[in-house]
C-alpha cells in the first residue's frame, strides 16, 4: 500500500503554480500520471524518490513512513528503496551492462543480474559499454538496473520519449511483462495516451499541478462526443471481445475511440498497426494503413 500527499509551489510556463498530488494505491498496481509538459508530473516522481523536497507533504510506503513534513520525517533517497529509470538512461558510461546491473544490487548477485539481462533479451550484450549499445538497448539496461534493487515502487520518467514508435510499442510490452513478473508497484509519467492505456491500472490526470481525472484509461481518455463524417489515421492500443463483435480501440494524437467490428474485419489488423477509419453511410469500417503516409 502506498500513500502519497504532497504539496510544491512550483513555476511553468504560465507562471508559479502550487502542486497539489494526493493518491492511495494497492501494491502490484501500474499507475500513470498524466498530463502535459510543466504540469508537475517529474516532480512528483522526484519527491517519491527524496531527490526533491515538498512544501508540505507525506508519503507512506507499506506501513514505512517515507516523508511527514509536520513531524519533521524525509528519509534520504538512498534509503526509499526505489527504482527509477529517467528518460536519459542515466548508466555508467564506464561500467559495462553486468556492472551497471550489479551496482545497483545492495547484494551483489550475478546469477540474479544475469536473469534480469535474459528477461530483457540483454544477456548476450552483458560485457558491452553503453556507448556500443542502441538507444533502446540502454533504455532495457535502464530498466533491469531499476527492477535489479528488488524496489517497492519503480519510477518511469517518460523512459520511452526518444525512441520512435516501433521500438516503444515493443518496450511498453516489457514494461508490462516485468511489472507482472517481478509484482512490481510502478508509476509511470507520461504523456502519451497509447502508452498510458496500453500500460495501466489507473491514470491520474493533471494539469498546472491539479488533479483533473481519476480512473481507468479509457474512462480518462474516451471521447463521448460522436461525429456523423469522420477520416483520420490511428494505432490500434488494445482490441476487446465483446459478445459477438470485436471492439478496437484507437489512439488518435491525444484522443481514444473505440470501434465495433465483425471478425472478418479484425482477422488483418492487430495491436500497434496503424490504421484508418472513416466512416461508410454512418457506420465506421476501419482498413490497416502503411506506418508513414505517402
Amino acid at each position: 500500500m502506498i500513500e502519497i500527499d504532497i504539496e510544491k509551489k512550483l513555476i511553468g510556463a504560465q507562471g508559479k503554480f502550487n502542486l497539489k498530488f494526493s493518491f492511495s494505491s494497492d501494491k502490484n498496481t501500474f499507475l500513470s500520471i498524466f498530463g502535459k509538459s510543466g504540469s508537475g508530473k517529474t516532480t512528483i516522481l522526484r519527491i517519491i524518490a527524496g531527490l526533491e523536497k515538498a512544501d508540505r507533504g507525506k508519503i507512506v510506503v507499506n506501513n514505512k513512513v517515507w516523508l511527514d513534513t509536520e513531524k519533521g520525517i524525509n528519509i534520504p533517497p538512498q534509503k526509499r528503496n526505489v527504482g527509477f529509470v529517467f528518460q536519459n538512461y542515466a548508466l555508467f558510461p564506464n561500467m559495462t551492462v553486468l556492472e551497471n546491473i550489479l551496482f545497483a544490487m545492495n547484494k551483489k548477485d550475478v546469477k540474479k543480474a544475469l536473469e534480469i539481462l535474459k528477461d530483457v533479451e540483454l544477456e548476450p550484450l552483458k560485457d558491452r559499454y553503453p556507448n556500443t549499445l542502441s538507444g533502446g538497448q540502454q533504455q532495457r539496461v535502464a530498466l533491469a538496473r531499476a527492477i535489479a534493487r528488488n524496489p517497492e515502487i519503480l519510477l518511469l520518467d517518460e523512459p520511452l520519449s526518444s525512441l520512435d514508435f516501433s521500438i516503444r510499442f515493443k518496450l511498453q510490452d516489457l514494461i508490462k511483462k516485468l511489472h507482472q513478473k517481478f509484482q512490481l508497484t510502478t508509476i509511470l509519467v507520461s504523456h502519451e495516451p497509447q502508452e498510458v492505456i496500453k500500460l495501466s491500472d489507473v491514470v491520474v490526470h493533471i494539469e498546472n499541478g491539479k488533479i483533473l481525472k481519476v480512473g481507468n484509461p479509457l474512462d480518462i481518455f474516451k471521447k463521448k462526443e460522436v461525429s456523423a463524417k469522420f477520416s483520420f489515421f490511428g494505432y490500434v492500443v488494445d482490441i476487446k471481445k465483446a459478445d459477438i463483435l470485436y471492439l478496437a480501440v484507437i489512439n488518435i494524437g491525444t484522443d481514444i475511440v473505440e470501434v465495433a467490428l465483425t471478425e472478418d474485419d479484425i482477422k488483418d489488423i492487430k495491436i500497434g498497426d496503424r490504421v484508418l477509419v472513416a466512416s461508410k453511410a454512418f457506420n465506421p469500417i476501419i482498413k490497416k494503413a502503411p506506418l508513414r503516409e505517402p
